[in-house]
């Protein structure tokens, strides 16, 4: 049995150590869309953490909010105000600010995420949070976010260890003496590229660890609980309508893409990760074209005499988008396979949820073969002017 082997194949692989130096070069372009789509990824999942776990239907922040980091206070009076309104079955206010946390082992202190609210209303959706919840209503206990960064301490190991008397040193920001909280438990939360670590406290202790940053009346998110079968746009435009413009309220969804649009656009991050991933498509176009380019001007001899033996542009120009996909597929895989093992190494280090999704798994690979695909078509250019004079 005859096997055709395609001309696209036969003229890639004639010359190998070009033909592995082109594979090489385009995985690296794969790998490089990997990493900027894995850290965009990991930007969005860990700055909207929070909002995916809080227990609610709408949420109400000031008009002044930017993000869950920069966050501006809000009276509470506004949130009770929701309870007149109909669908509203619930409210609950939650409190957020960074403090600094006293590494027990250096002394050093580091800044940490302090989340606060009432334990008899639990608005975070923590499966250890939930299980432990009567400890939480104990004054001056904390839960500590297992999966912070490291430079606070081995609290989390040694409480795993049986250590469960652990006392801990907060300082708000502008102050000097500390407030001593203990060690209740341990949660998963994670950090994000705003934050290194979080803790979470009842309402009360968040308040005496921050008694002179904020007025008590003073919460930074309100979460309201609807009845039943109520729609939650029609609660939202009621509240929109009627609430004064010092307060804007969001679905959850509508919560989670205000969040992914501040990171997006407003924070350098953000840019530098959408321009990033905008150049390696454009340096792989560029990359991909000289690489199909040299390869049409060293076979130029081989398609003029194609030509001059009948064979049409369209089989000659096939021939080079089939190189442009053969070159495409086997620069995805091995870019694939590094990619995954960055990311592996990546999550270890950062605590990043840095994880391959099927999604960008797609997005690399068509976005590849689409480079390859229209670097082929600037390439053909010198091929449509092949001569058949040209073999004399």
């Amino acid at each position: 049995m005859n096997i055709k082997i395609p001309l696209a194949w036969l003229q890639l692989a004639q010359q190998k150590v070009r033909f592995v130096v082109a594979v090489a070069g385009i995985a690296f372009i794969v790998l490089l869309m990997f990493i900027q789509l894995g850290f965009q990824d990991a930007l969005y999942s860990s700055a909207t953490a929070v909002h995916q776990n809080l227990k609610g239907d709408l949420f109400l922040v000031s008009s002044q909010y930017k993000s869950l980091t920069s966050n501006q206070s809000f009276s509470r009076t506004r949130l009770y105000q929701t309870l007149g309104f109909d669908g509203v079955e619930s409210v609950s206010p939650m409190y957020l600010q960074f403090a600094k946390l006293k590494n027990p082992a250096t002394g050093e202190k580091y800044s940490i995420y302090v989340i606060g609210f009432d334990p008899g209303k639990p608005v975070i959706n923590i499966p250890e949070l939930e299980q432990n919840l009567d400890k939480l209503k104990i004054p001056d206990i904390m839960f500590f976010d297992r999966d912070s960064r490291p430079e606070f301490g081995p609290i989390a190991a040694k409480f795993e260890r049986g250590d469960t008397d652990q006392t801990v040193e907060i300082f708000p920001f502008d102050a000097v003496k500390g407030y001593r909280v203990r060690v209740g438990g341990l949660f998963s939360l994670g950090p994000s590229f705003g934050v290194d670590g979080n803790l979470i406290v009842s309402d009360s202790t968040f308040l005496r660890i921050n008694p002179n940053s904020r007025p008590v009346e003073k919460i930074d998110i309100g979460i309201i609980k609807l009845k039943s079968g109520v729609n939650p746009n029609q609660v939202l435009k009621n509240l929109q309508a009627t609430l004064p413009n010092d307060v804007q309220i969001f679905t959850r969804q509508g919560f989670i893409d205000f969040e992914k649009k501040y990171w997006a656009v407003r924070t350098p991050i953000g840019f530098i990760l959408n321009l990033m991933l905008t150049m390696a498509s454009v340096v792989g176009v560029v990359i991909v074209y000289q690489i199909l380019y040299s390869n049409i001007a060293t076979q130029f001899i081989a398609y003029a005499t194609l030509k001059a033996i009948g064979y049409a542009n369209g089989y000659l120009l096939n021939v080079v988008f089939q190189q442009a996909l053969i070159l495409a597929i086997l620069a995805y895989i091995p870019g694939f396979i590094i990619s995954l093992a960055l990311y592996d190494f990546a999550m270890k280090s950062t605590n990043l949820p840095i994880i391959m999704t099927l999604n960008n798994a797609l997005i690399v690979l068509t976005s590849i073969v689409l480079i390859c695909i229209t670097s082929g078509a600037l390439a053909i250019n010198k091929l449509r002017s092949a001569d058949p004079a040209d073999i004399f």
